[in-house]
């Protein structure tokens, strides 16, 4: 079982929590009520904008792309909207092959879902490295989301709590949070078969192990990885870690 904070309950989103509360190897924790991951905000009720509110939240990242955000945009008073966008490949890959009429099978899409977390890890460094540097720049906090909060947020959350310190099996069971705390939307998914469906709007730990695969393999590791593609300074991180580890 890992320690870390208790999730919110937010009646217009799901898979929203703290990232703070993990333990590393020295006895630090990540520092609580900083860092805040969610599922797209935009059915938030107004209880929902007043919890979000007591969280003194500065800004919130979005990694969604520009029609996901155009088609579900939001605003919550005193928070400013900040748009880092990854495009959702995989599902555009799908609908193409589907409206081919050709269908994947279940091994099939889960290997579609392993390329989009290889092109993470290849294509979207610098737009990831943003992300890490925005934590460090501004002194407050902040939410990030995607859609459902599960494969670009829970990359960018693997990523920094990797960075942190935090062990790469609680990293997986953090990750592996959004299967019991995601409430799937069929207002959002495409339409296709219930095993595409299925794999597409959860999380396996194949899909996360891929891409940590990856930074290993191809890059050598976490730090030439963050050095290299990701562009971050040696000193950016020690200060990260500082910002972000309790003391």
């Amino acid at each position: 079982m890992i320690e870390h904070s208790t999730p919110r309950l937010l009646q217009g989103a799901s898979n929203f929590r703290d990232l703070g509360g993990y333990l590393i190897a020295d006895g630090r924790r990540v520092r609580r009520g900083w860092v805040f991951r969610s599922d797209h905000l935009a059915g938030l009720t107004a209880d929902d904008v007043a919890l979000l509110q007591s969280l003194a939240l500065s800004h919130s990242i979005d990694f969604r792309g520009v029609a996901e955000s155009a088609a579900l945009p939001y605003s919550i008073p005193g928070v400013t909207n900040l748009a880092f966008s990854i495009e959702p490949t995989v599902v555009q890959r799908l609908r193409v092959l589907l409206d081919a009429g050709q269908i994947p099978s279940r091994e099939e899409t889960v290997e579609l879902m392993c390329e989009t977390y290889r092109n993470f890890v290849h294509e979207h460094g610098p737009t990831f490295a943003r992300f890490l540097r925005h934590l460090l720049a501004h002194a407050a906090p902040v939410v990030f989301h995607c859609t459902a909060g599960k494969d670009r947020t829970g990359f960018a959350a693997a990523l920094l709590l990797a960075i942190l310190g935090v062990e790469r099996d609680t990293i997986m069971q953090d990750y592996l949070l959004t299967n019991q705390l995601y409430r799937r939307s069929a207002a959002l998914e495409e339409h296709g078969p219930a095993h595409v469906m299925e794999v597409v709007w959860q999380v396996q730990p194949v899909f996360l192990q891929t891409a940590f695969d990856v930074i290993d393999r191809d890059y050598g590791g976490l730090s030439r990885y963050l050095a290299g593609p990701a562009g971050m300074a040696t000193d950016e991180l020690a200060q990260l870690r500082h910002r972000l580890l309790e003391r």
